[in-house]
């Protein structure tokens, strides 16, 4: 008889033992993108004209502040401790609207991925504009799709070395260029520039055209896809930011299936035959290595080059575009519940035309105004507010401050004649690249008077102090008032400053120390 206390181990494996455990990191597959033209690329020219003009054009453009301030239109003074934008000059302490324009970025980001999915990813991040820029240099040197995979799999001649040095060596000098063109954003471009060939710039400015260099060949010209897929933390955040009504990259399968190659065969044999010619147009082109037909990846940038390819075939069989297309989740739940009678059965063509050829008007079809819904209107608000505080502050700000620390020790001083002396350091800010001359005047404490260390003037009131300009002032005033004068241990008054040219004006309110008893 069996031994009742023994029992049968259970069927079971670890799911990540040393025997099955799976790779963390995936061996790259390389992949070939075809060249495709149509609606979407044209567009992705357009896109990456303008990002890289912007980006190697914008140093070089000048703007006149006249002649105490640099005539550089985009600069990052970190000498100085100032930000140049056109007629904008951004001090440390304003750091607040970078800081605004930051979340106005993510915001924005927001924005567009929630009404036209990944549209940053397919057309604007500078990955994926370096990358199309390296493709171009390839299929110019190498072939478009089959000719790179046949020279990849070849063995090495003189002609495949001559092409991959020639390849990888511009890669280095558009990698070059694009470090380069960095640097210029933080000091007077044409200056940098002669100083860059002749050897004598700064070495913190050679070290940044390095790493960018490298890092830009790297990224851009051995990795592409990868940063995309393991780097890249959008495509993890995306999700989030997606509803029902955001327009993606989708393959209508309620339409393309079931997919055929033989679509004149199976009609013959009365099976039923969708649009799609399982052609893998769409998967050739695609910069990612997908294909789209498997739904919504993480990879995927929605850069609609599938739909430029798989429209060009439907053109060629005279079908109808649309077949991979910009569509909304609900649209495709919709469409795909008429295909399948509700669930019932498999995708049925025929179900979705009414005599064949012509689709159903009970098909939905994406309409401008579904973008426009409660969640849009969340986030351009959010989006509009900071936006408009931005610009009311930068209008309205003033470019005169004054700042004023009291002496700490001593904190007061008895005069021979019996008046009390308190000691200040101002601080005038002058933030115009103009030189001006400011008027610092004592608002209270009766018959007090202020003197200036370093500056023969009798003492007064008030005083006249030319600044110069994008400069800080600092000033060592003392204020003394007469002891019969003296009522409280601690009295308030102001200090103003104003520019009578620009009316500009600042106050500051410091306090007077004395001691408990004045005699």
């Amino acid at each position: 008889m069996r031994d009742k206390t023994q029992t049968e181990p259970p069927e079971a494996d670890a799911i990540d033992s040393p025997s099955t455990r799976e790779p963390l990191y995936a061996p790259r597959k390389k992949v070939f993108p075809k060249r495709i033209s149509g609606n979407f690329r044209r567009f992705k020219w357009l896109v990456m004209a303008i990002t890289l003009a912007i980006y190697y054009l914008t140093p070089w453009l000048r703007w006149d502040r006249g002649p105490f301030a640099p005539d550089q239109a985009v600069l990052i003074d970190l000498a100085n401790r100032r930000f140049y934008f056109f007629f904008i000059e951004i001090w440390p302490q304003e750091f607040y609207y970078v800081a605004g324009l930051l979340v106005m970025a993510g915001i924005g980001l927001f924005l567009i991925t929630s009404t036209v999915g990944r549209a940053w990813c397919g057309y604007t991040c500078p990955q994926t504009v370096w990358v199309d820029l390296f493709l171009v240099v390839e299929r110019a040197i190498e072939g478009d799709r089959n000719a790179r995979i046949k020279l990849d799999a070849g063995s090495w001649t003189a002609r495949k070395l001559v092409l991959r040095v020639s390849r990888h060596a511009i890669w280095l000098a558009i990698a070059a260029a694009t470090g380069g063109a960095w640097i210029f954003y933080f000091a007077d471009a044409p200056s940098l520039i002669d100083e860059v060939f002749a050897g004598t710039a700064a070495p913190v400015a050679y070290i940044t055209i390095g790493v960018l260099t490298a890092t830009t060949y790297t990224f851009g010209g051995l990795m592409r896809e990868q940063v995309c897929t393991y780097m890249c933390p959008w495509p993890r955040i995306q999700a989030a930011m997606l509803d029902e009504n955001s327009l993606t990259v989708t393959y209508n399968d309620w339409r393309g299936e079931p997919r055929s190659r033989h679509a004149k065969k199976a009609l013959a044999a009365g099976q039923p035959v969708g649009d799609c010619v399982d052609c893998n147009a769409c998967v050739a082109v695609c910069p990612m290595g997908i294909d789209i037909r498997d739904g919504q990846q993480l990879e995927c940038i929605t850069c609609a080059l599938c739909i430029d390819a798989c429209d060009g075939v439907m053109n060629k069989l005279g079908k109808e575009r649309g077949l991979i297309s910009y569509a909304t989740l609900s649209d495709y739940n919709a469409n795909m519940a008429a295909a399948t009678a509700g669930g019932a059965c498999s995708v049925n063509p025929s179900l979705v035309r009414t005599d064949g050829s012509a689709f159903s008007n009970r098909l939905a079809h994406f309409h401008v105004r579904k973008i426009f819904r409660p969640r849009t209107f969340v986030y351009m608000s959010a989006w509009s507010a900071v936006g408009l505080a931005l610009l009311y502050s930068l209008l309205t700000r003033d470019r005169l401050e004054v700042n004023v620390l009291h002496d700490r020790n001593p904190q007061f001083v008895t005069l021979s004649d019996g008046s009390i002396r308190n000691g200040y350091t101002v601080k005038l800010l002058n933030m115009i690249p103009e030189p001006r001359t400011i008027v610092v005047t004592m608002q209270g404490l009766a018959d007090a008077e202020m003197s200036v260390v370093g500056i023969d003037m009798p003492a007064d009131r008030s005083l006249s102090v030319p600044v110069e300009p994008d400069r800080l002032k600092m000033l060592k005033i003392f204020v003394s008032q007469p002891a019969e004068q003296i009522n409280a241990r601690a009295q308030t008054f102001k200090f103003r400053v104003e520019d009578k040219a620009s009316f500009e004006s600042d106050e500051y309110t410091a306090t007077f120390n004395a001691p408990e008893i004045v005699r």
